[in-house]
């Protein structure tokens, strides 16, 4: 299928997201609504904008919403609608500070949402052969669970990479991007996938050009949801590529599951704020935020190119090995950690 088929809604959420950026920049520094809270999930410099989430959710609304090429599904409609909810919370979250528990609350009635509104996880493949239907009884709970699952972790972990300058930007970008080739891949051949992708992608372009280091804006909560939701949904809608997302999402996928098993170690909330993240780890070795940006992004594109290059079972295999080195390289760090405070008691 010719690349020009899909340049509409790329060129047309580009043009949006630029045009709202700038205003949102300009406004909020203009009546001074910056962000001025000392965060210890963000290293973001003060005085900059939180609202980037409105630029990204209503340049993908706009642009998929007036592309007559897609078809007014009760799917496409469920994610029209989860995209302006999270808008909606993720400002009142970004102006109020609703709280971890409000946040999950949301999220898991967003996934169940769009479960009864049809974008679920019908079926698994199995990387040795064959597929795992999940039709009735308890597989059929079993896909619910997955399915809710699946769309409440993405949106957790890209938040919670979320903590430098154009990281999460520019990890969904390329992830955005592995999508949309994969939806021109014969065996795949989902044209309005590909269409709501490249949305995706000209909103993201935009987006990392005032976000990345130092940044203008951040994606704020609505933004952060947003992607991590999309994504999510782009993966089940791409026949069930739960595999492929997950190996392009390697870092932030690894990164929130090594925290997440921390913070239970220590007996802390999963969703309790702190520096235990890989960038923050990074930032304490010395490494500039420009630095690690560019790590972040080589070993996406890296994986990524694996990854459309792959049959199911190297795919395994790569996220073994992938999750394998960050886990390792995450573990010498932490011993580093603990070292130099020791150290310095």
């Amino acid at each position: 299928m010719e690349y020009v088929f899909f340049l509409q809604p790329l060129i047309l959420s580009f043009s949006i997201a630029s045009l709202l950026l700038a205003g949102i920049v300009v406004i909020t520094r203009r009546l001074k609504i910056i962000d001025k809270r000392i965060s210890a999930r963000h290293v973001h410099h003060f005085g900059i904008s939180r609202f980037g989430g409105i630029a990204l959710i209503a340049s993908f609304f706009l642009a998929t919403l007036f592309d007559d090429r897609l078809v007014l599904t009760g799917e496409f409609q469920g994610i029209l609608l989860a995209c302006l909810a999270i808008l909606l919370f993720g400002v009142m979250d970004d102006v109020f500070e609703l709280g971890w528990k409000w946040q999950l609350l949301f999220q898991i009635s967003v996934a169940v949402f769009v479960y009864f509104m049809g974008i679920k996880l019908e079926y698994i493949s199995n990387p040795f052969g064959g597929i795992y239907m999940f039709d009735s009884g308890f597989p059929y709970l079993l896909g619910f669970s997955f399915s809710v699952l699946w769309i409440v972790f993405l949106m957790n972990a890209v938040n919670w990479v979320d903590g430098v300058d154009g990281v999460s930007g520019g990890i969904t970008l390329i992830a955005a991007g592995t999508i949309f080739m994969l939806s021109l891949k014969p065996e795949v051949n989902q044209p309005p996938m590909g269409i709501i992708a490249a949305a995706l992608v000209g909103a993201l372009v935009a987006f990392l050009i005032y976000n990345f280091y130092p940044a203008k804006i951040m994606a704020g909560t609505s933004g952060s949801m947003f992607l991590g939701f999309i994504l999510a949904v782009l993966a089940i809608f791409a026949g069930a590529k739960i595999a492929t997302t997950l190996m392009v999402l390697a870092v932030p996928v690894v990164d929130a599951l090594w925290v997440i098993g921390e913070r239970l170690h220590l007996k802390k909330s999963i969703f309790s704020a702190d520096r235990r993240h890989l960038h923050f780890k990074l930032l304490k070795l010395g490494w500039s935020v420009r630095k690690i940006c560019m790590f972040y992004y080589a070993l996406t594109l890296l994986i990524a190119i694996l990854a459309l290059n792959m049959r199911a079972l190297g795919k395994v295999a790569t996220m073994t090995i992938v999750a394998g080195m960050l886990i390792s390289v995450m573990a010498v760090l932490a011993k580093r950690s603990i070292r130099h405070a020791n150290d310095h008691e």
